[in-house]
């Protein structure tokens, strides 16, 4: 009877250890992310293929380090030592065209690495910093970067020499005219009077004139004056150096206090400027090395440079001045035999990308390709405003790559610069990320989200276009880092409710992938973790969304639903991988689990959808994002059985924006919301996002006032909760204090606000996310459930 009693007491302690385990609290997911295991990031190979390289820490140190994988023995995980990693070739070094020698620099020193023999060579030991080395068309010649110059290395005879000389400053000014005429009036003077310095003043003359006869010209200087050089290059021939040269503007930046600074006194932090920037002006130069001169590279003939946009319709009675508008321009990207140079151009509103041919020697361009967006240029592989993205040359030394949204999915395109013919290389409802040619030259490497808006997978594809070969099999995100020799795959792979582990694969389609870490914690297995099912709704506007959904068990439900609104605007959160949300995502694990119906929405404006659906908010953010929560709601309502008096919303940064809106322009939807470090008047946030989307507040007033939740704040019915980090530099402190006073003076009562001291924008500390999703559920609880 004892035996029995005690096997009862044991197995009934060992329900209520597996019942606690599997239970989620606020406390227990808003700890330290250390809990949940060791989970790999930044994949990469070492230069012969053999060992992954990754960021990992299952020592627990405050950061992570590099580790790696032999994949001859792909059980072992090793920390690289501080020698070894010393050794790594960077990812930025410069290849010869057989691929055998690798060119880079590191701590002063330029260093030639040979694959074949493993050699690894200082060819100069500068002392001063060394930055972009690269092999010239002729491979004995090196041409790298010190001290904003370009130097030339000739191997074959080991000469150094500098061809460009950058000074800073301005050109030492020339004496005036009168005191010139005065100094001459006093030499010629002194040398009538004095007959032994007239000699030697004339000796020194002709000794002088000798000189100048067998001394070599004294090298063309380029002064900088108040300039900045940025993107020093040489073409492949060395004929030509170009460099940007930027003339910053002093814009007037906003000050956030930290009250809790270890002096003991507030100290301030001085942070960015807010949207209506003079924007810094980027010129692109061109030294003629034959010619010794610097001349700038002319962009007025731009098509459509004096183009206004749109929106100016909206303001009949203001003057627009048809102008030539203000550019940055990115390259040249030159060939590889160094026929052709092509520049990438933005216009600084962001409204065109130009890809023009550039002739180096008269320094004008040839356009190849205009891309207008009456938005915003942005998307997959094409960047915001400041270059960058997918762009490079074909082996063939004739054709260009890109992407572009043209067809409405970001794309890849190639287009053949001698006769200006494009030809799209992929189609369709999806987006193409990070292409790359193979090492024979014959087909692409590329990721897309074809098989599922919400998956991606690894592909190749002919070079000049054709049927891509799907290489991966996993459903989920395979992020894939390619062997130098191509013979293997190292996936970073994750799932919707599995976070991120590294796999290896061999390089052919429906090969096995093995899995080579599993970094989590029995705490965190312990948990079944949902599935969240992947829907769609339809929008008052006839689009269909697409939302994550996280049902409650049926016995447990409540009738209650909590939309949440993910951040960032242009980010996807509906996917089968594990989400940069993953707080937010263990949060709405806890919710169902107390009978919360959740629903995480990719609004107009989210990644993922194509043009159409990023640009969705242009000129009116808060429109049909806003919107798309709401018809979120109503399909709560309709198929899962929720009370539509019952509704909770919040979401941080663009979130916490959208539940303000949605607070104060939808309380007859929303019951209660928590805005977390929101911005509440964008004419308050940065320059570079708000400008794309909203325009600049001067001149386009409209966008912003029906943009900025400040304005709509009489409009609060429901229950509110604010949280802010005092020390946000991205979205300042100050955007919630004016809504706070706005809030007084309005009368409202039904809210209230959060403040922590000691955090950023993204917190850091376990107790502020514990205080702060504390203070979400309390939120709900007293407001959604009866």
């Amino acid at each position: 009877m004892r035996v029995l009693k005690f096997l009862f007491l044991v197995s009934l302690l060992f329900l209520e250890g597996l019942l606690f385990a599997q239970s989620l609290t606020v406390e227990k997911i808003m700890q330290d992310p250390k809990w949940m295991g060791v989970f790999p990031s930044n994949i990469s190979w070492d230069d012969k293929g053999e060992v992954i390289y990754f960021s990992y820490n299952p020592e627990g140190n405050p950061s992570d380090s590099l580790y790696k994988i032999n994949i001859k023995s792909p059980d072992k995980i090793e920390k690289v030592g501080i020698e070894e990693k010393r050794n790594i070739i960077p990812s930025y070094a410069d290849s010869n065209l057989s691929k055998n020698l690798k060119l880079y620099a590191s701590n002063g020193d330029l260093i030639l690495f040979d694959k074949n023999t493993g050699q690894r060579t200082t060819l100069v030991s500068f002392g001063d910093r060394i930055s972009n080395a690269k092999f010239l068309n002729d491979e004995n010649k090196i041409a790298f970067q010190s001290n904003n110059n370009i130097y030339v290395l000739n191997r074959s005879t080991s000469s150094l020499s500098k061809i460009t000389r950058i000074v800073p400053g301005s050109k030492p000014e020339q004496k005036s005219e009168k005191s010139e005429e005065r100094e001459n009036w006093l030499k010629e003077d002194n040398l009538k009077l004095l007959e032994v310095v007239r000699q030697r003043e004339e000796t020194k003359k002709a000794s002088d004139l000798y000189n100048k006869t067998i001394t070599p010209k004294e090298p063309f200087t380029f002064y900088l004056g108040n300039k900045q050089l940025s993107n020093l290059t040489v073409s492949p021939d060395g004929s030509y150096v170009t460099f940007n040269l930027i003339t910053r503007v002093d814009n007037k930046g906003t000050l956030v206090p930290d009250y809790t600074h270890t002096s003991g006194y507030t100290t301030n932090l001085n942070t960015r400027s807010k949207v209506g920037d003079k924007p810094s002006k980027i010129e692109l130069a061109i030294y003629n090395i034959q010619k010794d001169t610097v001349y700038l590279l002319n962009t007025d003939n731009l098509e459509g440079i004096k183009d206004l946009p749109d929106y100016v319709k909206d303001y009949p009675n203001q003057k627009w001045e048809s102008k030539n508008r203000e550019v940055i321009p990115s390259g040249p990207y030159f060939s590889k035999d160094g026929k052709y140079a092509v520049v990438n151009i933005r216009s600084v509103d962001n409204k065109d990308r130009w890809i023009s041919l550039l002739d180096l020697e008269k320094g004008t361009l040839k356009n190849l390709d205009r891309q207008r967006d009456e938005a915003w240029i942005a998307g997959p592989g094409i960047g915001w405003s400041m270059g960058g993205g997918t762009f490079g040359w074909l082996p063939d030394n004739k054709h260009i790559y890109f992407q572009s949204e043209e067809s409405g999915y970001s794309h890849l395109y190639i287009l053949d610069v001698s006769n200006g013919q494009k030809k799209q290389l992929t189609k369709g409802n999806f987006e193409v990320f990070d292409p790359k040619i193979s090492n024979n030259g014959k087909f692409w490497y590329l990721s897309t989200s074809e098989v599922h808006l919400g998956e991606r997978h690894y592909y190749m594809m002919p070079l000049m276009g054709g049927k891509m070969e799907k290489l991966t099999t996993m459903t989920g995100n395979n992020d894939v880092a390619l062997s130098p020799d191509e013979k293997y795959l190292a996936i970073l792979f994750s799932y919707s409710n599995k976070p991120w582990e590294i796999y290896l694969q061999e390089n052919l389609p429906n090969a096995s992938p093995k899995q080579l870490t599993d970094g989590q914690s029995e705490a965190f297995k312990a948990y079944s973790w949902r599935d969240p099912e992947l829907v769609q709704f339809m929008a008052e506007d006839g689009k269909m969304v697409h939302a994550r959904l996280y049902l409650p068990d049926p016995a447990k439900k409540n009738g209650a639903a909590v939309i949440f609104v993910h951040g960032a605007g242009y980010l996807q959160n509906v996917h089968k991988w594990w989400s940069s949300y993953f707080r937010e995502y263990m949060f709405h694990n806890l919710l169902a689990d107390l009978g919360y119906t959740v629903l995480d929405i990719d609004y107009r404006g989210s990644a993922g959808y194509g043009r159409d659906w990023r640009t969705g908010i242009y000129r009116h953010m808060g429109g049909k994002d806003l919107s798309d929560q709401v018809d979120g709601a109503k399909y709560l309502v309709k198929e899962h059985g929720v009370d539509a008096s019952r509704v909770g919303i919040y979401g941080g940064s663009y979130g916490g924006f959208i539940t303000l809106m949605a607070l104060f322009n939808a309380p007859e939807t929303f019951k209660s919301g928590a805005a977390l470090r929101s911005v509440t008047d964008w004419a308050h946030y940065n320059h570079p996002y708000t400008s794309n989307i909203l325009n600049e507040p001067f001149n386009d007033p409209i966008a912003y006032k029906r943009s900025s939740p400040i304005y709509f704040a009489e409009g609060l019915k429901g229950h509110l909760l604010i949280a802010h980090g005092m020390l946000d530099v991205n979205v300042h402190f100050q955007d919630v204090v004016r809504l706070a006073q706005r809030l007084i003076e309005l009368g409202k009562e039904n809210w209230e606000m959060a403040v922590y001291p000691v955090e950023d924008h993204g917190f850091v500390e376990p107790s502020s996310w514990t205080d702060e999703y504390k203070r979400i559920l309390k939120l709900f609880n007293d407001t959604l459930i009866d």
